[in-house]
């Protein structure tokens, strides 16, 4: 019998660091999403909308590895691996891009009901280094309350 995943709204925060030729800047964004564990992972599922228009993004988080693919306007896939370099690929409406991540750190903590991971990686794009990105992804259950 196959068990059917429980799915919980959740809130999410992602804050994206960039270091490049020695200036860095930061993104962070708050939204809205699901996240789910199956098979020893963590998985969440959040939408955002950009120029291009809405991006569905999923992350997947295991012991040792982590995969993060959108949808949509932009299409991508990145995976995480402390220590070893992964090729990827990044997809606008203007082309395609051959990306690699060569990890420097992957951590994650999960509780009951938050979570945290937190990857350094640089970033080859075309294979030229594009920057040191620091990506920390921060979740937590959102309850629906009624009095």
């Amino acid at each position: 019998m196959v068990r059917a995943v429980e799915q919980k709204s959740a809130k999410i925060r992602v804050k994206t660091t960039i270091w490049n030729d020695g200036e860095n800047e930061a993104f962070e964004l708050t939204t809205f999403g699901r996240y789910y564990e199956k098979n020893e992972s963590i998985f969440l599922q959040y939408e955002e909308v950009i120029e291009e228009g809405t991006v569905k993004s999923i992350v997947k988080v295991s012991k040792k590895e982590a995969l993060i693919l959108r949808s949509g306007a932009v299409n991508m896939r990145m995976v995480f691996e402390e220590d070893k370099k992964h090729a990827g690929r990044y997809e606008t409406p203007f082309g395609i891009m051959r990306i690699e991540t060569m990890t420097k750190r992957l951590d994650h903590q999960v509780g009951s009901n938050t979570g945290s991971m937190d990857i350094l990686y640089d970033l080859h794009m075309q294979g030229a280094l594009a920057g040191t990105y620091h990506l920390e992804i921060s979740f937590e259950e959102e309850k629906n309350e009624h009095c």
